[in-house]
């Protein structure tokens, strides 16, 4: 028998080379090129390649009629609240997480709720029917109305979508499927990639809207090619630590809805259970005040939260300090050092220093810079903040502290909770006084670092 021929596909961009090399030619990304079998099955035909939003004639855009896509919600507000208010008709939904973070639950408790409004299809592919019907009689859930199929052919699940005609389509998960009429095995980039493009044609051509369970490599990115991520709608993540009972889901991507909107769950026995004051998970309950600990409000997608920053900073016994953050990043952390050196005359090159976000949450956005600064200069000097204080604000590299986005949110959603001053930009400062709060305005690092003293 002749030798299969094979070639070596990109699981970044998806694209091929006749042999194997440290970095891909088409995307320059190192070691992600995969040897994959030739595909030559029924299916290389040009109908493989079709547009998937469809096809039509040329038009003029302002002649298009705009609409709002309807809504169908989940009942389950945390999980709205990410998606943008509820599924959309035709929509394709990718959820990506961690083994045993929790998404082949919320999605069963999300299609028992959905099931009471449309007909729902739940496709199952690494579970039989009996290990799901165990989890739906632990969570106690009404799953009696949803449809089940184990299944894992591409083609007998588009057959069964096209004769059921289902509200949402639930595909768990899209690295279990395969299409015959490719010869790699599932999981694969081919297969992936091929499993996903027809069923989002089969979204937008039916309506079904489409949710997709997809398996994380151990950097933590969606597995698979990164084209997938562009096909779909939306992308969601799901965060938090197995040691832990809290959950966060993030929208990464959303053509109906903001991204960086963020759900908090709690994990029980019977299933994920809604956090609806979030702001409590990443607070501490100290007895007194504690040197080294920062209060901030973060902006996450359109819900302003409290945060507490703890910072430690100790003498260094080694001939390189330690710079460590848990949810945050470390290379900015180095750089406010630097700026705190600079414009603060603050020198940390003989101490280490570690940030900690607590509640495990990741924070990304610059406006945490000014609490991360006063958190190291307080344990620095072993003198705490002033209780009831909240910080938020950018600092430059000039020492300038910037304003960051949504200031009077932060403040309100801060005064709510009984918090009874601000240290913020001064650009930030509201024109009318918000009750239960007094603002300080600060326009440089060192008028802020002054505060502690």
């Amino acid at each position: 028998m002749a030798k299969a021929k094979s070639v070596y596909t990109c699981t970044e961009c998806g694209g091929q080379a006749p042999k194997w090399q440290g970095q891909c030619p088409h995307c320059e990304a190192w070691n992600t090129l995969i040897e994959t079998a030739v595909e030559q099955g029924k299916g290389a035909g040009v109908n493989r390649f079709a547009s998937l939003g469809g096809s039509g004639e040329v038009v003029s855009l302002g002649e298009v009629e705009a609409r709002d896509f309807p809504r169908l919600p989940t009942l389950i507000g945390e999980f709205d609240r990410v998606l943008g208010v509820g599924m959309v008709e035709g929509g394709v939904v990718l959820i990506g997480g961690d083994p045993g973070i929790g998404k082949s639950t919320l999605l069963l408790q999300a299609a028992a709720r959905l099931s009471e409004q449309v007909l729902v299809l739940y496709v199952t592919g690494e579970e039989s029917a009996q290990q799901v019907a165990l989890r739906a009689r632990r969570l106690e859930v009404n799953a009696s109305k949803i449809r089940l199929l184990p299944e894992i052919e591409l083609e007998k699940v588009q057959a069964t979508i096209a004769k059921l005609k289902p509200g949402v389509a639930v595909i768990d998960s899209i690295q279990t499927l395969y299409s015959s009429a490719l010869t790699s095995a599932p999981g694969s980039v081919a297969q992936v990639r091929e499993c996903a493009a027809q069923l989002t044609r089969v979204a937008k051509q039916s309506g079904t809207a489409i949710v997709f369970v997809g398996h994380v490599t151990k950097e933590g990115a969606l597995a698979g090619p990164r084209v997938l991520e562009h096909m779909v709608d939306t992308v969601l993540y799901f965060e938090g630590d197995t040691h832990t009972s809290f959950r966060l889901i993030r929208a990464f991507k959303n053509r109906f809805g903001a991204v960086n909107e963020m759900g908090v769950f709690a994990m029980t026995e019977k299933g994920l259970r809604e956090v609806t004051n979030p702001s409590a998970l990443f607070l501490s309950h100290h007895r007194a005040d504690v040197p080294g600990s920062c209060v901030m409000v973060t902006q996450e997608g359109t819900r302003p939260l409290l945060v507490e920053l703890q910072a430690l900073v100790d003498e260094s016994h080694g001939p390189q300090p330690r710079r460590l953050t848990v949810g945050l990043e470390q290379n900015r952390l180095a750089m406010l050092l630097a700026v705190l050196h600079r414009h603060a005359g603050i020198a940390l090159f003989d101490q280490d220093v570690f940030v900690n976000a607590v509640g495990g949450v990741r924070i990304a956005e610059p406006g945490a810079d000014l609490a991360v600064t006063l958190a190291i200069v307080s344990s620095l000097r072993n003198r705490a903040l002033p209780a009831k204080h909240v910080v938020f604000g950018e600092v430059g590299l000039a020492g300038e502290v910037r304003p960051v986005q949504r200031g009077q949110e932060r403040l309100r959603e801060a005064a709510k909770l009984g918090f009874t001053h601000a240290i913020i930009p001064a650009a930030n400062k509201p024109r009318q006084n918000i009750d239960g709060i007094e603002v300080i305005a600060v326009d440089r690092l060192s008028d802020a670092v002054d505060y502690l003293k």
